[in-house]
This record gives C-alpha cells, sequence and structure tokens, in this order.
C-alpha cells in the first residue's frame, strides 16, 4: 500500500481529551459502548477524565459512571458541580451508591449523603449500617416481592407495575405474612404457568440464602457454586432484606482474586487502574512485603555459617545450594497456590488439614524422585556418586518438605484469623529455602561421613 493510502490508526480516547479535539471525543463516545469509556477513564488522570465525562448524555452518564470502580467514581466526583454531583448520585442504583460512599473519604461522603433525597438517603443508610465487607453492603433492597398466596396472574401484575424500578426481576423473591423469605420463584415459570396457579405451588423453597451480616464474598462464591443469577439476601429472623446480583457477584470474585494474586505474589493490593497507578503508588504496594522477606532470608545465611566447616571440607556441595534450594522454593510455592486456590472456592476447609498434608507430602514424593534422578545423573557427571547420592536424597526430602509446608502453612493461617494469601508464595519459598538447607547439609554429612 502506497504511503498516500496507508490508514491511519484510530485515535484513542486519551489522544482526542489531550488534542482538546470536542467533536471528535463526542464522535467516540457515541460509538463505544459504556463499559469501554469507562476503562478509557480510567486509564487517564482524574483531571482529564472529567472532561470526556462531562461531555456524555445524562442516560450514558450514569451506565458509564457504575461501571467504573469507587476510587475512579470518586475521581469523577470532585470534577463535578453540586448540581450534577447530586444528580449522579440520585439516579444510582442503591447497593453501588452504598459501596462508593463507603470508601470514599469522609468530605465526599458527607456531601453525597446531604445531597440525596430523604428517601435515597434512608436507603443507602440502612445498606451503610451493615459491617464493611458484608452482603448487606452489596444487596440491592430494589426488587420486586412477591407474596406466597398471590395468583400467577397477579403476581405478574405486580411484577410490570414495579419492575422497571427494580434491579433484577428475573429472580423474585416469595414471602409470607411476616415478611420471612419462603423462596424465590424464576419470572419464566411465571409467564409458563397457569394464570390461577397460586405462587406457593411453583416456588422454590430450597433456594439458598445469605444473612445480610455474612461475608460478601463467601455469597459470591455461594452463587458461582449454585449458578445462581440472584442471591435472597435476609436478617438475623429470616426477612427478607434485599437480594445479591450476578452482577456484583462476578466483581466480588474478581476484586478477591486480584487481591489474592497480589498477596501470593508478595505485594498489597492496589485499588483502580494499573495504566493510572503512579511508579510510588505501585513501589509502596510491593515494597512492604521485599523488606520482610529480605529480612527473613538471613535465615539462609545463617544456615550457611552453620555449616560453613562443612562447606569447607566438601567444597563440591556448594555448587548444589542454588538447585536445592530453587527446586524446594518453587514446590513450596505451587503447594502454596494450590491451596490458596482450594480455600477460596471452598474446595479445601480446615478440617481437611491431615488429608491435605498427607496428599501432598505424597505428590512431593512422585516429584522428589523423579528431579531425584535427574540430579543423581548430573551430580554424578560433575562430581562423582557419593555427593550425587547425597544431592539426590536431598531432592526427595526437600521435596515432601516443600509440599507439606506450602500446603499447610494458608490453612494454618486461617486457622488463626489470617488471610491465607498472606502466606504467599514468597513467604513459603523464603521458609524452605532455609529450612531446606538444613536438610541438605544434614543429609550430606550422614552420607559423606564428614
Amino acid at each position: 500500500m502506497a504511503d498516500g493510502e496507508r490508514q491511519l490508526e484510530p485515535s484513542g480516547l486519551a489522544d482526542l481529551v489531550e488534542s482538546n479535539d470536542l467533536t471528535d471525543m463526542r464522535l467516540w463516545l457515541a460509538e463505544h459502548p459504556p463499559y469501554e469509556i469507562a476503562d478509557e477513564l480510567a486509564r487517564m488522570d482524574s483531571h482529564l477524565a472529567i472532561i470526556p465525562f462531562r461531555l456524555l448524555d445524562k442516560d450514558r452518564e450514569l451506565e458509564v459512571f457504575e461501571e467504573l470502580d469507587p476510587v475512579h467514581q470518586q475521581e469523577i466526583l470532585m470534577g463535578l458541580r453540586d448540581g450534577a454531583f447530586r444528580e449522579l448520585l440520585e439516579e444510582m442504583d442503591p447497593d453501588d451508591r452504598a459501596r462508593l460512599i463507603g470508601e470514599a473519604p469522609a468530605k465526599i461522603a458527607t456531601r453525597a449523603l446531604a445531597g440525596l433525597s430523604p428517601a435515597e438517603r434512608k436507603m443507602t443508610a440502612a445498606l451503610l449500617g451493615y459491617p464493611e465487607g458484608s452482603v448487606g453492603r452489596y444487596m440491592t433492597p430494589e426488587t420486586v416481592i412477591l407474596h406466597r398466596d398471590l395468583t400467577i396472574a397477579r403476581a405478574l401484575e405486580v411484577v410490570r407495575a414495579k419492575g422497571a424500578d427494580a434491579e433484577n426481576i428475573y429472580t423474585l423473591p416469595v414471602v409470607d405474612d411476616g415478611r420471612r423469605l419462603a423462596g424465590t420463584v424464576q419470572l419464566g415459570d411465571l409467564v409458563v404457568s397457569e394464570p390461577d396457579t397460586l405462587i406457593k405451588d411453583v416456588v422454590d423453597v430450597f433456594v439458598p440464602r445469605v444473612q445480610a451480616s455474612e461475608p460478601a464474598e463467601d455469597a459470591a462464591r455461594l452463587m458461582q457454586q449454585a449458578n445462581l443469577v440472584a442471591l435472597p439476601v435476609v436478617d438475623s429472623e429470616e426477612r427478607f432484606v434485599g437480594i445479591l446480583t450476578f452482577d456484583d457477584a462476578i466483581e466480588l470474585i474478581e476484586a478477591a482474586d486480584s487481591e489474592d494474586i497480589a498477596r501470593q505474589s508478595g505485594a498489597s493490593p492496589v485499588a483502580g487502574h494499573y495504566v493510572a497507578a503512579s511508579v510510588l503508588r505501585l513501589a509502596r504496594a510491593r515494597s512492604v512485603w521485599l523488606l520482610l522477606l529480605i529480612v527473613a532470608s538471613t535465615l539462609t545465611v545463617n544456615v550457611m555459617q552453620g555449616f560453613e566447616a562443612t562447606l569447607e571440607e566438601v567444597t563440591a556441595l556448594a555448587l548444589f545450594v542454588p538447585m536445592l534450594t530453587g527446586t524446594g522454593g518453587n514446590v513450596g510455592s505451587q503447594s502454596a497456590t494450590a491451596i490458596v486456590r482450594a480455600l477460596a472456592v471452598g474446595e479445601v476447609r480446615l478440617r481437611d488439614l491431615p488429608k491435605v498434608a498427607w496428599k501432598e507430602s505424597r505428590v512431593g514424593v512422585v516429584l522428589g524422585i523423579m528431579l531425584a534422578a535427574i540430579a543423581l545423573l548430573i551430580g554424578s557427571f560433575l562430581v562423582g556418586v557419593d555427593i550425587a547420592v547425597a544431592v539426590a536424597m536431598s531432592v526427595i526430602a526437600i521435596c515432601i518438605w516443600a509440599a507439606v509446608i506450602g500446603s499447610t502453612m494458608p490453612l494454618l493461617a486461617r486457622r488463626v484469623g489470617v488471610d491465607p494469601a498472606v502466606v504467599s508464595a514468597p513467604l513459603v519459598s523464603t521458609l524452605v529455602d532455609a529450612t531446606g538447607l538444613l536438610i541438605y547439609f544434614t543429609i550430606a554429612r550422614a552420607v559423606l561421613g564428614i
């Protein structure tokens, strides 16, 4: 293709903002869905993101705003005048608004609550009254509630009358006279049932439910496990108070998994978009664990000092230290990662600790034998059979030990109330390095008669 015919790559929203091209900005915003617009805004500095946001019409403005994470929502709100500020918050879903206000600085939270209508303020305050991180903070109270004694025909009339104001009408809670949850009914079941059938004859009484004070992540995992579109939420007396929808459950699981991944890598979670995060902010999130780990790694130095005489007598032993510490660290990290993930999705429980340790020890044996065979072959060629045997035996022992340590530490952390992800792969690796050297030098002394 000739230079004159070469097509230019279309400009992104950030490029249009930088060039202050309002016409093309409006065109770009009209051609892209809300989630893509929100992603572009999250990548920009807050003082730039407010420019295209103000160009959105009212309906799309709310859709884009609700796609943003709370940290970016706060930045957008800070750039709005009072009228636009109040109008945007008033139109938000109650659960999204409560989450935003709950995570916002006091100045923004006070301004937000003061600008709401009495009805919306009361609803938001009720959600904020639940513990932080609980289902109550994430559920929506705006739903269509059906009484168990209604007919199907009457229930459909209620859905038509109130459904426009509800966040979800696909899963409908069914209650008794005391507003206690009797179960749920699917909208599809209402549509295909006979009009004179009673709701109590089609209600699903076995549907899972959670209390509003329970952890939101656990509720989201339950929805994932049970393949639910919505999960009813009740109070301590089984009265219906709200419903957790699948979109909020997905966000909860994504946030929890992101936090676990960050902690497993030895870092603190960073809120907001990676591209928009500053270098200092990212460094600060990673520095704490690195400082702790470098202090912990001095254990390895102490072990090496303790066996200095052994190393002086058989210097060839030092050649295999990196290989053994690396192998032990990798095996331990793999086990720790597998168990943290299994804990997160409910596949492993605290009472499974003996089973987990026994299974992982056998995994360690299998891995150890495989790796020991390679170590024996290479070691025999490089330094002789005696040292190679000591190295091979050490590989097996270290693999078993690393697998057990890596698998049990997350479970023990959960037992004492610590996030299992905090017992991250780097911490397990550092611990296994030091203890693995003890195993290595002890076996080497016994085999070589030092």
